[in-house]
């Protein structure tokens, strides 16, 4: 093994390759919904397939993580991920894409319940905080692959073609994964796949999970048209707010890890409750398209760096196994995802968009409540002290 291949550049690539395929994906949902005439609630249907084979692969790939091993499991899963994005691409009716898009959910869920598990095992190592860096690596490939898509929908490439030549760019990148990495932690007497709650801090934790989650997906659909709707911006400028959110999203991601090993978990669960809170306050008050943009921008910070953290704890967690504790409280995190944006659409038609988004207040105000239960910087440092 070369030695710059290291076990934090194998997980990094692992994050980026999984999030360049599902930026892939995303990229072309219109090109799929035109090429097989689509209506708006068959997409809708076919998007829910996905999230719910995501959802159903949680158990088994907690479960498998534990007794096989998370960096053995994430390398089989992505090798797997590749061919079910292309059978994605060459579905040519509805039935065959609603299987094909169920298969790829269920792999790429597995893959990131095996991916966080592998991140969590490499950060224990290290002993300290890296965990916000690879989510950030998946955000980049995220990225990565949305440019690649609008790139090939410019060219008119058929995205059944683009799926299959992305699989082919972005293949060569998992020799950097294949290093030796043996991790004592395996249960090789756990056979179960069941789904299990969490419970006391774990059970916290997901609840963190859970309004992060439904904010940031509220973001990701909503916040161009708070923007447009609210505040009469034109689309372009709607646009770019939701790239302005995202934007400090990575970043503080990027620098987030610094954070987490200067003040603590806990301390910085509470910086980004208070950041999301004000950002929320800030946007619903606003009466001007910059004031809207600084809150977007707050925002970003502010939920930034949660998600990682809450891997992070729910993989270094002392009442299940890693892949389990990953698992349960990953579930939460996709159900935030998935109720987020029909949430918000729901209740904007009853009380009005501005004033609906003055729930995400209360989202960050559970969020700042519930950063007692982050101790994983503890967990580092005995982990430290129990290797010195």
């Amino acid at each position: 093994m070369s030695d710059w291949r290291s076990p934090k550049l194998a997980v990094s690539v692992v994050f980026l390759f999984n999030g360049a395929l599902f930026g892939t994906w995303a990229s072309r949902i219109p090109s799929i919904k035109q090429g097989l005439q689509l209506s708006a609630s068959e997409l809708g249907m076919l998007l829910l397939l996905l999230a719910l084979g995501a959802i159903l692969a949680f158990p088994l790939a907690g479960s498998a993580s534990d007794r096989l091993g998370a960096a053995k499991l994430s390398k089989a899963l992505a090798l797997l991920v590749c061919p079910a994005l292309i059978v994605v691409g060459i579905a040519d009716n509805v039935i065959w894409l609603a299987v094909a898009l169920f298969v790829f959910g269920a792999v790429h869920g597995a893959l990131d319940i095996a991916m966080n598990s592998w991140a969590s095992e490499v950060e224990k190592s290290l002993g300290r905080s890296t965990m916000s860096f690879f989510h950030a690596m998946f955000s980049v490939g995220a990225g990565l692959g949305a440019g690649l898509g609008s790139i090939s929908a410019w060219l008119a490439l058929h995205y059944s073609v683009f799926f299959i030549l992305a699989t082919l760019i972005l293949l060569p990148l998992l020799w950097l994964c294949w290093i030796p990495w043996q991790f004592n932690n395996l249960d090789t007497h756990n056979h179960k796949s069941s789904f299990q709650l969490p419970r006391g801090s774990l059970l916290v934790i997901a609840l963190v999970a859970l309004c992060c989650a439904i904010g940031e997906g509220a973001m990701a659909d909503w916040s161009a048209v708070y923007l447009s709707d609210v505040l009469n911006s034109d689309h372009g400028q709607a646009a770019l707010g939701y790239a302005l959110f995202s934007v400090a999203m990575v970043t503080t991601r990027l620098m987030g890890d610094r954070l987490v090993n200067k003040i603590g978990a806990t301390n910085t669960v509470r910086f980004c409750g208070v950041t999301a809170l004000l950002g929320s306050l800030l946007l619903v008050a606003s009466q001007s398209l910059y004031q809207a943009y600084a809150g977007l921008l707050l925002l970003g910070v502010g939920y930034s760096i949660v998600m990682p953290l809450v891997y992070s704890n729910a993989a270094n967690n002392t009442q299940m196994k890693a892949g389990a504790g990953l698992a349960s409280v990953a579930t939460f995190g996709y159900g935030g995802m998935l109720l987020g944006p029909p949430l918000i659409g729901f209740v904007a038609e009853w009380i009005g968009l501005r004033q609906t988004f003055a729930l995400f207040a209360l989202l960050a105000a559970v969020v700042l409540a519930g950063a007692w239960a982050f101790n994983q910087d503890k967990a580092l440092v005995c982990k430290n002290q129990a290797e010195s």
